[in-house]
Order: structure tokens, then C-alpha cells, then sequence
């Protein structure tokens, strides 16, 4: 099982408070905590991140033990992320069809040892990027912030045999990637914080507490192992 913290934009433009969640994210049993480059990033927004910092949060993530994950939004984000030499790659859905070309850069880029895919805004029938690249692996995703249980009616009954090994989450709570991982899913990304109240962003409400993350990683850990006795 791999578990990601969707660390995101949840440090509502406090810098140093990424210190902090990058910290309670690994105590909470993650093992990727994942960025956005390239999102809201304009002088002045609240995600506007220079190659220093982002540096800066390479050597916090190194510090407490967890591998940093980015999901370059733009051309720009993508720059930036590739200073970093990372292990592991996120695509967001919003990419795979705001910038398709960037997305096929960041595929065939063969530093990566894997590479994640969401698919929530992804309608077609087939497979975007499927023959590019054996290191390619989807998430199945709803891109609604928040997801709520009748947005679900496409969620995968065996992760097992379908497309995707694993799941991004958006809904309320940790239940959803319970389910996802009693049917065999590999891979959860959930959405971090530290402040659920917090109104700077609308990622918030649906985002994971410490408390909240930590029982999904212990229970859902569990029950990866006895789904496959």
C-alpha cells in the first residue's frame, strides 16, 4: 500500500506552516506527502513557490523521512519540479486535458520510477497516454470538491481488474478509501490539513486531519493485508 498526502494548497499561503504539515503528515503513517506546482502560484497568490523554496520543502521532506511527490499543473510548475530530481510523478485530471503535450513530456521523462494519473476529468472511452509509457499507472478520481456518495455510481467494484491501481480522493472523511482498498486498490491520495474549518481554500472540508489520516493508514492497512489471504 501506498499511502500519498495530498498536502496541496492547504498551507493557505503560509509557508512555513509547510513544515509543519509535511511533519504531521509523516507521523500520520504517509508515505508520500504531494505538492502542486503551477496552481495559484502568481505573485502575490497563495501557492506562489520559487525554485529556493521549493528546495526548502525537498530538504524538510528528506528531514522527516518522507518522499515528496509534485503534481506540475503547468509548463511552469513543471520547470520547477524537475529541479527536484523526484522519484515519483503526480498528473492531475486537470492537466490531462488542460495541457495534454505537458503530460506526454512528464511520461516519457524516464528519470521518473513511476507515475500516477488521475482520471476525474478524463470522459473518454479510452485510456489517455496508455502506450507511452509501462510506468504509467491511473487513479481512479471524481474531480468535485467535495465528492458526494451519489457521485460515486462509477467508483470501481474490484480495483483488481480494472484500469486504475488505486484511488484519489475527494469526499467527506476516510470511508471512501477504505472501500477503495477492500476492493483492491494500491494507491490512496487524500487530501491533508491541519485547520478542516479553514475557508482560504475549498480543499479543506474535504481534506484528512492528522488524527483522521493516521486511522486510514492503520485500518486500511490492515485490511489490505487480509484481502489477501
Amino acid at each position: 500500500m501506498i499511502f500519498i498526502a495530498e498536502l496541496g494548497l492547504n498551507h493557505d499561503g503560509n509557508f512555513d506552516l509547510i513544515y509543519e504539515m509535511i511533519k504531521e503528515s509523516k507521523l500520520a503513517g504517509a508515505d508520500i506527502a504531494k505538492f502542486q506546482f503551477g496552481w495559484r502560484d502568481k505573485p502575490g497568490e497563495i501557492n506562489c513557490i520559487d525554485e529556493k523554496q521549493a528546495l526548502q520543502i525537498k530538504k524538510w521532506c528528506d528531514y522527516f523521512e518522507i518522499e515528496m511527490m509534485v503534481s506540475p499543473i503547468t509548463p511552469s510548475g513543471y520547470n520547477l519540479a524537475k529541479e527536484l530530481s523526484l522519484k515519483k510523478c503526480k498528473i492531475a485530471s486537470r492537466t490531462v486535458v488542460d495541457h495534454p503535450e505537458l503530460c506526454k513530456e512528464i511520461i516519457n521523462n524516464n528519470t521518473y520510477e513511476k507515475i500516477f494519473c488521475s482520471l476525474g476529468f478524463w470522459n473518454e472511452k479510452t485510456l489517455p497516454f496508455k502506450d507511452i509509457n509501462n510506468n504509467l499507472n491511473y487513479l481512479f478520481c471524481v474531480s468535485k470538491y467535495p465528492t458526494y456518495p451519489d457521485e460515486l455510481k462509477n467508483f470501481p467494484k474490484n480495483f483488481n481488474s480494472s484500469n486504475c491501481i488505486g484511488y484519489s480522493d475527494h469526499t467527506h472523511g476516510i470511508a471512501t478509501c477504505l472501500l477503495a482498498i477492500s476492493r483492491g486498490a494500491k494507491v490512496i491520495e487524500k487530501h491533508f490539513t491541519l485547520n478542516k474549518t479553514s475557508q482560504v481554500i475549498r480543499d479543506h472540508v474535504l481534506s484528512a486531519t492528522p488524527e483522521e489520516f493516521r486511522n486510514l493508514v492503520n485500518i486500511g492497512r490492515e485490511i489490505s493485508k487480509l484481502s489477501n489471504l
